[in-house]
């Protein structure tokens, strides 16, 4: 043990020596290398960058001071997710906007450039109105006579009755009119309760609510003339201001509740839809089957409510919705239409056209095909191009239920056992007539 100890503390020994012989060398190395590597050696210097150097190089780290400095950091906030969800909610809305107008320019120019009215199915929607006259004109055309009619029977003795009429059939938006005729009732009956009480005598025009729900409605003001009202200036507040003034001789209580019942059971003078028969050869049908600009026309009022129905649309699309609230979606598009044009394909190839509401019982098709029949007490069945037969069951329902809209063929089969017994042509003679040649 003892010499194993000497021998380790004389290799630490040598170790130390070897350590502080200085710098090894080959034993291949000649003596005149090894005394030149102790020289010490002067330090090669560096040269100066060019001016154009210093430059570039500052520049370059600008620029990459500038990428780090721009580099976007994700605000992760619930705040920054809320603005950045409602900026591309945003954006997705005027995108829909955008393709919506799209989409309406290119309708009125396919609109524009349908000129030719020997393509039409029908070139109007047309009405009659029995309580007039036997013509057949377009619902303008009524509009205007029904007027000028009114207008004409106001200067008689059934003024007040002439003014509900009116008030019905010359104005338009069914809400407004029901505001009027709820004010004027009050009006009246304010009398009528209260006939000593003369401060329900005067109404004063510059009222809101006279201003709002009576002056604009066409017939107004002519029913309360005719109620016995007269326009006169009395002193309101310190001024002189315009009154419609009651008077027991211009009109009696009597006849005041006359008109007020005529008032609120009066309704618009009705026109009805004329079915526009037409019997078309199929290669008339072939080449008549586009409908007409005025057979798609709305009015303001629809036009702001299919605005809103867009914008629900949109904000719809943003969530998930079930089966009903599809189908309901889709029955409200459907709604948009209001007539349908229906085409009964003979097996002759002879085809029958009509024109019908889209609230229309089915009932009323049948009876339109049965009228216009050789032989009418024969039964039949009308069929759906896919081969669905439209039985009894629905006749009750509207061609908007059965998706008979805008336009439909249907075809005309006899629905009886022994075919032999059946009449040899479909259309009466006179209904044959009304093909046109050209």
């Amino acid at each position: 043990m003892t010499d194993k100890i000497k021998s380790f503390f004389q290799k630490k020994k040598t170790s130390a020596k070897f350590m502080k012989a200085g710098k090894g060398y080959k034993l291949t190395d000649s003596t005149s290398t090894i005394s030149s590597s102790t020289e010490p050696r002067q330090p090669v210097r560096r040269a100066e960058p060019t001016e154009e150097a210093k430059t570039a190089g500052q520049a370059a780290l600008a620029r990459l001071e500038a990428k780090k400095n721009d580099k976007p950091r994700f605000n992760t906030s619930y705040a920054a997710i809320q603005a950045r969800v409602k900026r591309e909610l945003e954006l997705e809305r005027k995108a829909q906007q955008n393709l919506q107008q799209t989409e309406d320019a290119t309708l009125k120019e396919k609109k524009e450039k349908i000129v030719d009215s020997s393509i039409f199915a029908v070139t109007d929607v047309y009405f009659r109105c029995p309580y007039l006259s036997d013509e057949i004109l377009s619902r303008d055309e009524w509009k205007k006579k029904i007027r000028e009619f009114l207008y004409e029977q106001l200067i008689g003795e059934e003024a007040g009755l002439t003014a509900c009429l009116i008030i019905q059939s010359c104005n338009s938006g069914k809400e407004k009119i029901e505001s009027c005729v709820e004010t004027l009732d009050k009006y009246l009956d304010n009398i009528i309760n209260n006939p000593d009480v003369e401060k329900y005598w005067k109404i004063r025009m510059s009222n809101r609510i006279f201003q709002e729900k009576v002056l604009p409605i066409e017939g107004a003001l002519d029913f309360l003339k005719a109620a016995g009202f007269e326009q006169k200036k009395l002193q309101h507040n310190e001024n002189e201001e315009d009154f419609l003034v009651w008077s027991p001789n211009n009109c009696n209580i009597e006849n005041l509740i006359m008109l007020d019942e005529a008032l609120r059971s009066a309704e618009p003078i009705p026109i009805e839809l004329d079915r526009n028969l037409q019997v078309l050869m199929p290669s008339q049908a072939r080449i008549r089957n586009e409908l007409p600009p005025s057979f798609f026309t709305i009015s303001a009022e629809e036009i702001k409510k299919e605005q809103q129905l867009r914008t629900e649309a949109v904000e719809r699309n943003q969530m998930l919705r079930t089966k009903a609230m599809r189908e309901k979606d889709e029955q409200r598009v459907l709604r948009r239409y209001k007539f349908a044009v229906l085409r009964i394909k003979f097996p002759d190839g002879i085809i029958l056209q009509g024109t019908f509401s889209v609230h229309e019982k089915f009932q009323n098709v049948n009876d339109f095909v049965a009228e216009n029949l050789i032989e009418d007490k024969v039964p039949f069945l009308l069929i759906t191009p896919d081969g669905i037969k439209l039985v009894e069951e629905c006749h009750t329902k509207t061609l908007l239920e059965l998706r008979l809209i805008p336009t439909a063929i249907l075809e005309f089969s006899w629905n009886v056992a022994d075919k032999e017994s059946l009449p040899k042509g479909y259309l009466k003679e006179d209904i044959l007539s009304y093909i046109q040649t050209v």
